[in-house]
């Protein structure tokens, strides 16, 4: 189960992650992979701003008629010989799933990444009824074998190294298997994930977006067992957040146009399926049932507040690689399946502000993830409203909460602040070692962490400095 984020159980987290060294390379190294393919990949697109408005325009507007192009999708489902259950949580979703292997007798289960999935806590569910499920992504794959949560929407495994990957396939395979020969790793994953693919019962995949016009899903993938899972298990169900439903393939187009170049810097994903029903008479492959599980678990109760923006995300994973907060302390820290600036808005939106409090408070609210975001979402706005809404319901640590009024009445008063501000500058002299601030221990809020020593004079200092210059005639600073 996925655990509740306090600020205690938040920086225990974020402390393990940053004392971890190959954790700090690891992240390092995916997420400035990701952000420069991303700028390769928007720079080849015509009007690519543009794009992203027209991208932001449809969501927007699908959202404002949800339930209509929600039920447009599932009657034209229906008709292309698909079964379209409706969750409202996550229970009726995994009861709705369990019910059905049940009557199919489903004894292995194949599983493509999904973060619904992720979200409900599918896996152990069907684990405890005694079915064998297996991802098949080899990134969840790794994850699974470790009893891990993935650390990002894209690469969920970006922080295990080639050893502990060696080591996980060594015990699954029965056989040592050297950590420096890639493709013996792979071959190994190939050969074993491929006996799940023909003796799977039951495929279970996410929805990148769902169709109206048609009742189609669209599967976006950068391996080929996405495929695998939809055409040769028997059963094939798909569980899709109600707010992946788009009107038309006209719009569908400029979502796919964004996604892949968002997210991997490709302009498109290796593998873009679309699946409308099961397989017909005239078809060589594919599953005899299509089942698509359309869930809210709180979705619906934000369209139409202040947070209804979170639901127009594509799941790119773009704005994880620009945080400055996510890039040190990657996903596990974060507690839930959504890290990063998203994971920060909607983890406690979708799952409980009490449990999760912490996560507004985990951004610098420097606006990184707004400007890469697709579909322009304002996560740092909400970023502030949660954190009123924490205030408001007072779930703040005594001592933060007395913490931070004690410093919005100090700067509710510019000559004291000002006084204060002086004091500090010479109390902190022992301990600054080449502008960086080397406090003891019992400080605990820069404990472990390198800070920069307050500058010998304020901004409004120098600034009233420069003033006087030009007032006076003299050179500027």
């Amino acid at each position: 189960m996925w655990g509740e984020r306090t600020f205690q159980a938040f920086r225990e987290a974020a402390r393990q992650a940053l004392s971890d060294g190959q954790i700090q390379q690891a992240l390092r190294g995916a997420t400035g992979r990701f952000r420069e393919e991303r700028v390769h990949a928007l720079q080849d697109l015509p009007d690519a701003d543009g794009l992203r408005d027209r991208l932001k325009a449809i969501r927007a507007a699908t959202l404002a008629r949800l339930a209509e192009h929600l039920t447009t999708f599932e009657r034209n489902a229906t008709a292309a010989g698909a079964r379209v259950h409706w969750a409202r949580d996550g229970a009726e979703a995994i009861a709705i799933i369990l019910a059905l292997a049940k009557e199919r007798q489903v004894r292995t289960v194949a599983k493509s990444k999904s973060m619904t999935a992720e979200e409900i806590n599918l896996n152990p569910a069907l684990e405890a009824e005694g079915i064998r499920t297996v991802e098949t992504d080899l990134g969840e794959w790794i994850v699974q074998l470790a009893q891990e949560h993935p650390t990002h929407i894209i690469a969920p495994a970006i922080h295990k190294t080639r050893e502990q990957v060696a080591a996980l396939f060594s015990e699954v395979a029965g056989e040592p298997l050297p950590p420096d020969n890639i493709p013996a790793l792979t071959a190994t994953a190939r050969r074993l994930l491929r006996d799940v693919f023909l003796t799977a019962d039951m495929g279970i995949t996410g929805v990148n977006i769902a169709v109206a016009e048609t009742g189609s899903i669209v599967l976006v993938t950068n391996e080929g067992n996405g495929r695998m899972v939809t055409t040769l298990p028997r059963v094939h169900v798909a569980i899709m957040g109600v707010e992946k439903v788009v009107p038309t393939w006209e719009e569908a187009a400029v979502w796919l146009q964004l996604l892949a170049r968002s997210a991997t810097g490709q302009p498109l994903s290796i593998y873009t399926s679309i699946l409308t029903g099961p397989a017909r008479a005239e078809d060589p492959d594919g599953p005899e049932e299509m089942h698509i599980i359309i869930l809210d678990n709180g979705r619906s109760r934000l369209v139409g507040t202040e947070y209804e923006e979170v639901l127009q995300c594509i799941r790119c994973g773009a704005c994880l690689n620009v945080c400055p907060v996510y890039r040190k302390v990657g996903g596990q820290t974060y507690g839930s399946p959504y890290s990063g600036p998203i994971g920060a808005v909607v983890t406690p939106l979708l799952f409980g502000l009490d449990r999760y409090f912490a996560l507004p408070h985990a951004s610098t609210l420097c606006g990184a993830c707004l400007e890469v975001c697709p579909v322009r979402i304002d996560l740092p706005r909400m970023l502030l409203s949660l954190r009123r809404d924490v205030a408001e319901r007072g779930l703040l640590p005594a001592r933060d909460r007395k913490l931070e009024q004690g410093i919005a009445w100090l700067m509710r008063h510019p000559r004291l602040y000002r006084w204060v501000m002086r004091g500090v500058r010479l109390l902190q002299r022992p301990f600054v070692r080449e502008g960086r601030l080397h406090l003891p221990a019992p400080l605990h809020f820069a404990a472990g962490r390198d800070v920069p020593a307050l500058a010998p004079r304020s901004f409004m200092e120098l600034w009233r400095a420069t003033e006087q210059q030009h007032a006076d005639g003299s050179p500027s600073m």
